[in-house]
């Protein structure tokens, strides 16, 4: 091949005096070091990797700190939960896109119906006790900020599924979230997918978060048709069903197909709280497994 510059020329014989020496650059070397799988934590066991839904969340209200931490005493290092944005732009936890369900808002907002997590302020939403539903010894807990809940988990040395709840009320909430992971030291990761993963229902949603930030590694909620599976795959690291809609045959499809990365998509199915289903959908060759009770499905798995 011709070479246009003095540069290129410089560049050619270089590499071929490096490569008489036995030091030219591998061609991983060129193409930065294959991208690792989903990160598996030390003595996380056989088989699928379990995440804590909304945090450990049959031990400890939904979404909290406290579930967080629960995850955490229970050995469980992936956590996943679901942002939400107030009033005044501060991204927040919380399911529902009420208030109602998992905290007091009734009581302290009565003339305040629906209880739209939008309709809220942050200061407002920190007045709200989103523990005492769940039990006494949670009275007082609050709805977290990312801001928090990022720190919690990096104190605990935690990993992030995140899920962007409801994105068509919330108008560049994409952008929103990756400024504040990116405030936060977020993801700090060698390889996509190492200590965060970024999901919704949103098929939209998650390709905005693709192009923004195409480093990042995102997960699509869902089962959708085997024939469209590689379209998602152009944005998507992981397809994750419910585990009602799976099949082993669906399984092998979508992880036949290679993602954004350069690595077959991965499925993680959600939610199993049982030893007997969670040893079902492992049979089928998912990838990990959405848990309210990780302890559960991590025994299941390890007897």
């Amino acid at each position: 091949m011709p070479f246009s510059t003095s540069a290129g020329w410089i560049g050619w014989l270089v590499g071929l005096v490096l490569a008489a020496f036995g030091l030219a650059p591998s061609a991983s070397a060129d193409q930065g070091d294959a991208p690792a799988p989903w990160a598996r934590p030390a003595g996380a066991g056989p088989g699928p990797l379990v995440v804590a839904h909304r945090g450990a969340s049959g031990h400890a209200p939904e979404n909290t700190l406290a579930a967080a931490d629960a995850a955490d005493r229970l050995g469980t290092t992936w956590v996943e939960t679901d942002v939400q944005r107030t009033a005044d732009g501060e991204l927040v936890l919380v399911h529902d896109t009420t208030l109602a369900r998992t905290t007091d808002v009734e009581q302290v907002f009565p003339d305040r119906a629906p209880w739209n997590v939008s309709d809220f302020t942050a200061a407002e939403i920190a007045r709200l006790d989103a523990g005492s539903w769940f039990g006494e010894e949670f009275a007082g807990e609050p709805v977290p900020t990312l801001a928090r809940f990022l720190d919690r988990l990096a104190r605990n040395d935690q990993r992030l599924l995140l899920e962007i709840k409801a994105p068509h009320l919330y108008p560049g909430i994409e952008a929103d979230i990756l400024a504040e992971l990116s405030a936060k030291g977020w993801p700090g990761e060698e390889h996509p997918g190492e200590r965060l993963v970024v999901q919704s229902f949103d098929a939209g949603s998650v390709r905005t978060v693709h192009e923004l930030a195409p480093e990042l590694e995102t997960g699509f909620i869902g089962t959708p048709a085997v024939a469209d599976i590689p379209a998602y795959a152009a944005w998507a690291d992981q397809i994750n069903p419910r585990h009602r809609d799976l099949t082993a045959d669906y399984v092998a499809r979508v992880q036949a197909v290679e993602g954004p990365h350069g690595r077959p998509v991965e499925v993680h199915t959600w939610t199993v709280d049982d030893g007997p289903t969670a040893r079902a959908v492992a049979d089928l060759g998912v990838d990990g497994i959405i848990s309210n009770v990780p302890d559960v499905v991590r025994a299941a798995l390890d007897g």
